[in-house]
């Protein structure tokens, strides 16, 4: 990871944007992406040019960063996420994490798509995460110690908050939408999960799986932001299901799921507890 060059993303937003001060990030993962068209941006900077970020490889995936008012409690939506499988490194996935921290953001939404494993997750199902795995077989910290990632040694022991997890329930409710919650697991990809290894993370805990998230949950809760995150359950995991995965089917079930999806984040950010990073 490029500390430097995360300084230097961050820079350019400052930038483009002198008198923004965050209050909280939102990152849209696969199929998340037209949430954003529930916020009035008054700002807007394509991921090409945020040093360290980068275009985003991956279809569906807008790669730009909305920035949402008022500019001294400006919500951060980072429309498409960079993921450790295009190859990259972390400084990519790391950024948008490091920019919210440094602009002064106090918590961040982290959402993606997954695959079920539990029996009663069905595809368009909301799943609140409560833990995860991670078993991607790397690690975001690795490497030389940097303070800004807080101790050494982060403690795991509640990187989701228990706070935001509440307003996600109560945001949930009144919008009428039913949500489950549950442990994510993270594997590297770009591979779907074999039915062996769907299997062998059911045994383990793991009620979801998917690609992406964890990585920045751990980032981010070492930084000392609080973590949320929420998974659109976009297909049944390999194993439970008689079709062969792919990206198009996840893509659709994100698409029928939209109207719950925006409602959902809508009223999680105008619901927000006010905090302090």
């Amino acid at each position: 990871m490029d500390l430097d060059l995360l300084e230097t993303a961050f820079a350019a937003v400052r930038a483009h944007q002198p008198g923004v001060r965050a209050a909280g990030a939102l990152i849209l993962g696969s199929g998340w992406g037209d949430v954003a068209e529930a916020f009035a941006a008054f700002a807007e900077i394509p991921y090409a040019e945020i040093p360290g970020l980068g275009a985003a490889g991956v279809a569906g995936h807008a790669g730009r960063l909305l920035l949402v008012g008022p500019a001294e409690r400006t919500l951060l939506i980072f429309q498409g996420r960079r993921h450790w499988y295009e190859g990259e490194g972390w400084t990519p996935i790391a950024a948008p994490i490091y920019i919210a921290r440094r602009l002064g953001a106090a918590v961040v939404l982290l959402t993606n798509a997954a695959g079920g494993i539990r029996e009663d997750l069905r595809a368009g199902d909301l799943m609140i995460v409560c833990d995860h795995i991670n078993a991607m077989g790397v690690h975001p910290l690795i490497g030389p110690h940097r303070p800004f990632w807080g101790p050494r040694f982060p403690d795991q022991t509640a990187v989701y908050d228990p706070a935001l997890r509440a307003r996600l329930r109560a945001a949930a409710e009144a919008a009428g939408i039913s949500i489950r919650e549950g442990v994510y697991l993270a594997a590297s990809g770009p591979t779907y999960e074999t039915p062996a290894e769907v299997e062998a993370f059911r045994r383990v805990g793991a009620d979801a799986v998917g690609m992406s998230t964890v990585p920045e949950a751990i980032l981010a809760h070492a930084a000392g932001l609080r973590v949320a995150a929420v998974s659109c359950i976009s297909n049944l995991a390999a194993g439970r299901a008689s079709a062969p995965l792919s990206h198009e089917e996840v893509a659709e079930a994100a698409r029928a799921a939209m109207p719950r999806l925006r409602a959902l984040v809508v009223r999680w950010w105008a619901d927000r507890p006010e905090v302090s990073p």
